[in-house]
This record gives C-alpha cells, structure tokens and sequence, in this order.
C-alpha cells in the first residue's frame, strides 16, 4: 500500500497508542501547561487559537509573536510567545472558507510523548475547542477512539474551600 503523502518525518516502528476524541495537551516551548484539544481526523492541519498576532523579522528570519488563552472560556488566562514562522498556509476552515494562515513548528506533549506538530494560528475564539489536533500530528502515532475522552488524563481542579 504506498500513500501520496510524504512519510518521512512520521515514525512507523513506534508503537501506537490510543487517544479520544478529546485530549489534555501541551504545549512545553510556547509555555502551555496543559490546553484542552479537540482530536480531529476530518481536520489536516493542527490549530490553536491565537490573538493578538504580529509578525516581524529579525536576523533575517521571520517570526510572529502572539497569545493564547489556553482555558475554555477564560480570557483572563493567558500566555505569550515569539517563535519563528515556518510557512504561511491556504487552510480551509470547517464552514468552507479558505484564508491564509502562518504556520508553527513545536513540540506537542500527549500520553508523555512529545511530538513534533505543524500548527495554524487561527481565530478559534467561538469554537468549543481553543485547540484542534489534525490527522497530521496523529497519524501512524495514535489511534483514536471517538468513544473516549481523556485517555490521556484529565485535569485535575483545585478544590473548593467553604
């Protein structure tokens, strides 16, 4: 069986676990901790909601520097980073509109494994997830069971006191 897409970066003598249909994940290098992600194999590419976007160069390389606000329904919470741009995209969104999109490279940690993952900075603000993680990132890495959530571990709240 061979595949059009290019392989390559995709370990294959790994062996695969199985994830939900939504995950706790992190993202170490941006600086978050834990973001709760939607795993989506109708989806290609891996977003994370991103405000206030700025892009500039330095030493020849361009970079964009944003924010995340990384809790459901928070914007009180939130977290900043500078990296550089790995490309700029055409991504068609889930209501069929295609918009140009820059494109991260970093780490993402699930089931204590980190991996690499190719990330849109998109305007997710009024999605039910801040993030989305595509059938790019977990091909040939996990299996996704869309009868579980939270294989992963789920997040543990601060008791209240009264």
């Amino acid at each position: 069986m061979s595949s059009s897409n290019d392989d390559s970066a995709v370990p294959n003598d790994e062996p695969m676990f199985i994830i939900g249909w939504r995950e706790w994940v992190g993202l170490p290098e941006l600086g978050v901790g834990r973001v709760k992600a939607k795993i989506d194999t109708g989806a290609r590419s891996s977003s994370i909601h991103a405000f206030d976007v700025e892009t500039y160069v330095e030493n020849e390389v361009e970079r964009v520097r944003f924010s995340i606000h990384p809790v459901q329904n928070r914007d009180d919470v939130f977290v900043n980073a500078d990296v550089p741009i790995l490309e700029r995209r055409h991504v068609r969104s889930s209501n069929g509109d295609v918009a140009e999109r820059i494109v991260i490279r970093t780490p993402l940690a699930i089931l204590q494994r980190r991996i690499m993952v190719d990330l849109t900075l998109a305007n997710r603000d009024a999605m039910g997830f801040r993030m989305l993680v595509g059938r790019e990132a977990v091909r040939k890495r996990f299996l996704v069971d869309p009868a579980a959530s939270f294989l992963a571990g789920r997040r543990h709240r601060r008791k209240k006191h009264h």
